[in-house]
């Protein structure tokens, strides 16, 4: 035998084994378990455990098990014994019932004790008059096992022993209505708050009151010096913060703040919480933050969404710190942990000002693009003029133009001069084709001298951002220009053309789409077709028929789906694409043939294709079908299924049979 089967550690590890391998109705298993329960090992008492709880004979198992209580010096196999007792299930309850008229008055406390871990409510009544035992532990079991599932009686049982001499059980009364969230009538609980033995369960309990008069004596316990005590006022205080509406919230942090910011010290306090392991005493110390709005506590506050379930509350906090806090965040980008980062990345959207511009600049020098593109939102929030050159700028930067574009809408309401200014700057020095395109989008018809000027500019480049531009900014100017540009030497410039053509729709742009459908450039026609399904130029169906039957598949496929778009896709034209070569144009036509003028044949075409060669087909065929509501497609699809092979196509064909049968 090797050193290290005989070390301890590998003979516990044998032992585990061993009673893993035990066959649970093997005649012998519930000796073998019950020897485990004693075994020196904790593991080895768990899997023993788990292993009596797999016999089939529960009630001898139970009974076994109750024996096993009663061995004292035995305190490990107890407490494995427990621990079976309590995954038992009801089979479990007589037994225990009965063990609580037992005359040791240690047996009577564990079966309390798991009475109460069974959760059954058929106890209650058991366990409330368990509550006059002549033994304090006996009652003290008896109160905490009803904290865990009472109903009414056991709530107005543990208010009635509020007032009990002992403070084990004035404890294990204020514990169990905190679990049970029954709040006793407050003067109850705020007289107990002054109690040394029972504050901290007293304080906790007043988390189920209202904001006002609980939260003044919440907030000052948290000039305790007294860590604990602290810590229970703040798990109080996030807990009365749970769920409340605007209204309630500004109470809630009005007496918060009127009593906090009179405790000296307590910034550090909270500091000292936020960074704590507790979760429910990070949540009360954010509410504690938000009511002080104390700026030093941003970076720490931000921290705190390391922890996932506060994320909601640390983005309030943050937005309650103000101007102070915000620049403290800024300023401490660089430092701060992912989590933190995001979360703060997102707050500042909420929190710039006019005065964020430097910070904001700052930060795009060295951010990552997630957190730029925040920046970039940030920035148009700020509605300050400054922010207007930066974000000009962006223009040029590709992935973030789109943003930078938006983030100047929204600046323009406030300053459309100062912005229209640099974007005509920044269009005068060339600084990027993008700013040509916002310009026309926010100048409107002032703007089109420019325009005009720039789509005869020698850069493609321009003359298509122009173009385009132009659409925007002026219907009749822009008819115009994508009219002239269709025969620019620049397949860029006539793609431009086509998308405003498209974007303004209209008989004349349909004309004018019917010619860039027969572009010597594939970019062109394929543009064309998209246009002209967004501008629904229905006089433009016989050229896109056509284009279904062409070999380019991409094409075909465009063409099927703007045809879908305009509504106007006929059986002649779904047999073609149907039969098409390429599967993506055959799967594009799959979708027409649930519409009015498709269906008297879709079904049969639908069917057609679950003998596709592809099964992205088949499937594809089998989603439609099963949407068409037709029994009579039953038959095919349970044919198709019984040949099918691929596990996917299977599951759709199944899946249509279920809907089509009703199931």
């Amino acid at each position: 035998m090797s050193d290290t089967m005989q070390s301890p550690a590998g003979q516990e590890e044998a032992r585990y084994r061993a009673l893993q391998a035990v066959d649970p109705r093997a005649p012998s298993a519930l000796e073998t378990f019950t020897t485990g329960l004693h075994d020196e090992s904790w593991r080895v008492r768990h899997a023993a455990a788990e292993g009596l709880r797999r016999v089939p004979d529960a009630p001898g198992v139970t009974a076994r098990l109750i024996s096993v209580l009663g061995e004292r010096g035995e305190t490990g196999a107890r407490n494995a014994a427990a621990e079976a007792l309590a995954g038992m299930g009801p089979v479990a309850v007589p037994p225990l019932v009965h063990l609580l008229e037992h005359e040791d008055p240690d047996q009577r406390k564990l079966a309390a004790d798991i009475l109460g871990q069974l959760g059954r409510p058929e106890v209650e009544d058991v366990l409330l008059r368990a509550l006059s035992d002549d033994d304090l532990n006996v009652r003290v079991a008896a109160a905490e096992a009803l904290g865990r599932m009472g109903g009414d009686a056991a709530a107005r049982a543990l208010e009635g022993l509020l007032d009990a001499p002992t403070l084990l059980l004035r404890l294990a009364a204020l514990e169990g209505l905190a679990s049970l969230k029954r709040a006793p009538p407050l003067e109850r609980v705020m007289a107990l708050v002054e109690d040394p033995g029972v504050q901290r369960s007293a304080l906790r309990l007043l988390g189920l009151y209202a904001p006002g008069v609980a939260t003044e004596r919440i907030c000052r316990a948290l000039a305790s010096p007294v860590r604990s005590v602290r810590e229970a006022a703040l798990v109080a205080l996030g807990k009365q913060a749970v769920g409340l509406g605007p209204y309630e919230r500004g109470e809630l942090d009005a007496v918060a703040r009127s009593v906090l910011s009179g405790i000296p010290g307590v910034t550090a306090h909270v500091a000292q919480a936020l960074d704590g392991d507790d979760v429910r005493v990070r949540a009360g110390a954010l509410v504690a933050a938000g009511a002080l709005g104390e700026a030093s506590l941003a970076v720490a506050v931000a921290e705190v969404a390391r922890e996932d379930r506060l994320l909601r509350e640390v983005l309030f906090t943050l937005g309650q710190l103000g101007p102070e806090g915000r620049r403290l965040l800024l300023g401490s980008m660089g430092t701060l942990s992912l989590p933190a980062r995001t979360v703060a990345a997102e707050a500042l959207v909420l929190l710039v000002d006019s005065t964020s511009v430097p910070e904001l600049c700052a930060l795009l020098e060295w951010a990552e693009d997630d957190l730029r593109a925040v920046v970039v939102r940030a920035l148009g929030r700020t509605h300050s003029p400054d922010a207007v050159a930066p974000l000009v700028e962006l223009l040029s930067d590709p992935t973030l133009s789109a943003m930078a574009a938006r983030a100047l809408e929204q600046l323009t309401v406030a300053h459309p001069l100062e912005a229209l200014a640099a974007l005509e700057a920044a269009v005068e020095q060339r600084t990027t084709p993008a700013a040509v395109a916002v310009l026309g989008r926010l100048g409107g018809a002032r703007v089109l001298p420019v325009l005009r000027r720039i789509a005869r500019d020698e850069d493609a480049s321009w003359r298509a951002a122009a173009v385009e531009a132009a659409g925007r900014a002026d219907g009749e100017a822009g008819l115009e220009l994508a009219r002239g540009a269709l025969a620019d030497e620049s397949p860029k410039v006539r793609i431009a053309a086509v998308r405003s053509l498209g974007q303004q729709g209209g008989r004349e742009a349909a004309t004018f789409l019917g010619l860039a459908l027969k572009d010597e450039d594939r970019g062109v026609r394929v543009a064309a077709v998209e246009a002209v399904g967004v501008a629904g130029a229905k006089e433009r169906s016989p050229d896109l028929e056509a284009l279904v039957r062409h070999g380019d598949g991409a094409l075909a496929m465009l063409a099927v789906r703007a045809l879908t778009k305009l509504g106007t896709v006929g059986t002649g034209v779904l047999w073609d694409a149907l039969s098409h070569h390429d599967a993506e144009v055959v799967k594009a036509a799959l979708p027409a043939l649930g519409s009015a003028e498709a269906s008297a044949d879709g079904a049969a075409l639908a069917m057609s294709l679950l003998g596709h060669p592809r099964w992205d087909v088949r499937v594809a065929a089998a989603r439609v079908l099963g949407g068409m509501g037709r029994p009579e497609c039953l038959p095919a699809l349970q044919q198709a299924m019984s040949v099918e092979q691929d596990a996917l196509a299977q599951v759709a064909l199944a899946e249509a049979v279920v809907r089509l049968s009703g199931r």
